[in-house]
């Protein structure tokens, strides 16, 4: 097995970038949302969670052309950032949104089952003491919490790293701007003689994605473990 050629490495640089950008761009939100639907009960909650996971149920693609829709530059909003300087479609932000939005209901879940089994009494002690909610949730929900929202920032990560369909929809295959990892792997499919390198892409993805899901399971399960020893 030969070295990754400069071509793969960029395409490989370009993909790592991009997921660790959307997993700190969602990371935010991810939290509050997670919050919210475990810690409270309000009208349309069970419309907020099937929009949630909409973009696990949509195809890829269907996923990446709404991007398009929204955020291209003739979009309703896309068309407002691109007069404020911020552009999105086919350039490497793009490929960020796209990543974000199709690892963010992943992280939501992971986050939100790790609040769920945060002891309610601990919270309860600190109020008592005087901490505000926004001091309980920092000093308290989110440190007893944090192997399940590192968990889920993994699994995020590993979603963003490989995706796709919406990727390639919504910003296409530009060489050094848009080429992450997974579509390298689909345009070396197509090219006479690029097996070497389907191959080569291929283990690291494997490598990538297996180190992602054990880094996982170990956090998850630890976690859990630490849940039931309670």
């Amino acid at each position: 097995m030969t070295p990754l050629s400069p071509d793969e490495w960029q395409a490989l640089s370009l993909s790592l970038r991009v997921a660790l950008l959307s997993i700190a761009a969602s990371l935010p939100f991810a939290l509050g949302l997670a919050w919210l639907l475990s810690r409270t009960r309000f009208p349309g909650r069970f419309l907020v969670e099937a929009l949630l996971f909409l973009p696990l149920t949509l195809p890829p693609v269907v996923t990446g052309y709404a991007l398009l829709v929204v955020f291209g530059t003739q979009g309703w909003a896309g068309a407002w950032l691109a007069e404020h300087g911020i552009v999105f479609a086919f350039r490497w932000t793009g490929a960020v949104l796209a990543a974000a939005v199709m690892g963010f209901p992943l992280l939501v879940l992971s986050i939100r089952v790790a609040f769920d089994n945060v002891d309610r009494r601990l919270e309860q002690a600190a109020e008592t003491l005087g901490a505000g909610a926004w001091r309980r949730f920092a000093t308290v929900v989110v440190p007893l919490a944090s192997r399940g929202i590192i968990a889920g920032c993994v699994l995020a990560f590993a979603r963003a790293f490989g995706e796709f369909g919406a990727t390639i929809s919504f910003v296409s295959n530009i060489p050094g701007e848009t080429r992450t990892l997974p579509i390298a792997i689909y345009e070396l499919m197509t090219t006479p003689g690029g097996e070497p390198g389907v191959q080569r892409l291929t283990l690291v993805s494997l490598a990538v994605a297996f180190a992602a899901t054990l880094v996982a399971a170990v956090l998850g399960g630890a976690a859990w473990g630490r849940r039931r020893d309670d």
